[in-house]
């Protein structure tokens, strides 16, 4: 059998990702593009680093340390923001938009001292979905 190339083997890991942080397997999303952020060029690193802390943002959330969740959650947008919103074939505008509005909302229920609140702050049925769009692959250099 062939080796996988180098595009294949992101094509694959990175759909795995996406195919986690939606069943809301958080951690195991950054596990998938961690492997793949450690190989990566300057840029496509830079857009990974920021899908990995979306990803853990939302583990936290998932496990109730909402001020790590602020911290990642602030990280991971301000890297994504210098990227298209359909860089890489992913439409991440709704994952995004969701992130800001979770933690503008975490932020403020952490400064009202509400930090250990007994139910969750977000619920899982919030929790947002990236979206592959229509030949993603297509998108992806074979020097990422």
């Amino acid at each position: 059998m062939m080796a996988e190339s180098r595009r294949e083997t992101f094509c694959r890991g990175f759909a795995e990702g996406v195919e986690r942080f939606n069943r809301h397997r958080f951690w195991d999303a950054h596990e998938s593009w961690e492997e793949l952020w450690l190989e990566a060029d300057s840029h496509m690193h830079r857009f990974l680093q920021g899908l990995i802390q979306i990803a853990a943002a939302y583990h936290h959330i998932q496990r109730g340390t909402y001020s790590g969740a602020t911290r990642l959650i602030d990280s991971g947008c301000e890297k994504l923001a210098s990227f298209p919103p359909d860089y890489c074939g992913l439409d991440r505008q709704k994952v995004v938009s969701a992130a800001v509005d979770h933690g503008e909302r975490l932020t403020a229920t952490l400064n009202a001292g509400g930090d250990s609140p007994s139910s969750p702050l977000i619920s899982t049925s919030e929790f947002p979905r990236l979206v592959l769009l229509r030949s993603w692959e297509s998108q992806v250099s074979d020097h990422w």
